[in-house]
């Protein structure tokens, strides 16, 4: 569903990834890794058409998207940002029903299978019971699902969200990911998240996609574990981790 062929992405003479090529099919939860500047957000916003490439190209579903108009690429693709998003006086299902905008009338008027689409996706997060509240009421881990929600509702095979997990206690930044692994495979999405949560990603992600500039690894989940790139690329950050080296958490979370 994602290929990307020689890419290139940096800012003026910064150089964030450079000639990176690997793809993406449905019916996986990928994790993107990295550290704290390294272009995880970039990558992302370039895959959305929002950021421009310097080099190579980001094909969705066989065609690069430059080509691709954004009424198209806003049917191939969905996007939740990390922003926390505080919308008074609008209820929760016209929030999702923002995501059929690709699919109505100029004056965004709603037909009956916007409607059921609408419905189906707050079924999916478990937020029906949310329908009439407005999220301005809501706590950060509700108002996460409800935007997924909307991303659902816009009937995209794609989803991308940029760090879903930041501002969720670790309880639900668990059961947040579950909820992108069960998307997965039950609705058959190519699901990309970037995140800090090493442990959340290589127990609950098909794959891992680790950049560590310029370079962008990108293997099975149980291929990264032994590679050893992730222990190079975290090998200053072991202290975050008890004293306990990344070899000994991810044996752990197997064990």
């Amino acid at each position: 569903m994602i290929q990307l062929k020689d890419l290139t992405l940096g800012y003026e003479q910064r150089i964030l990834l450079e000639k990176v090529s690997t793809h993406i099919t449905g019916g996986q939860l990928v994790a993107l890794l990295g550290r704290n500047g390294t272009g995880k957000s970039t990558l992302l916003r370039a895959i959305m058409g929002l950021e421009t490439p310097k080099n190579g190209e980001i094909i969705l579903h066989g065609k690069n998207i430059a080509s691709l108009k954004p009424e198209k690429l806003a049917r191939k693709i969905s996007f939740v940002t990390t922003d926390k998003v505080r919308i008074a006086n609008l209820r929760c299902k016209d929030v999702v029903a923002l995501g059929r905008a690709p699919y109505t009338n100029w004056i965004g008027q709603l037909q009956a299978e916007d409607e059921k689409r609408v419905v189906t996706a707050m079924q999916l997060v478990g937020m029906s019971g949310y329908a009439e509240k407005t999220m301005d009421k809501m706590s950060d881990g509700e108002c996460q699902r409800i935007m997924i929600a909307r991303a659902l509702a816009q009937d995209t095979p794609i989803i991308l969200l940029d760090e879903p997990t930041a501002f969720l206690d670790l309880p639900n930044r668990y059961e947040l990911c579950l909820l992108l692994k069960r998307l997965t495979q039950t609705e058959g999405k190519c699901i990309l998240f970037s995140t800090h949560d090493l442990d959340i990603a290589l127990s609950l992600c098909d794959t891992i996609m680790l950049i560590d500039n310029p370079q962008l690894y990108s293997l099975p989940t149980n291929e990264m574990i032994t590679s050893g790139h992730i222990e190079r690329l975290f090998q200053n950050e072991m202290v975050t981790f008890d004293a306990k080296t990344i070899k000994i958490r991810i044996k752990q979370i197997f064990s």
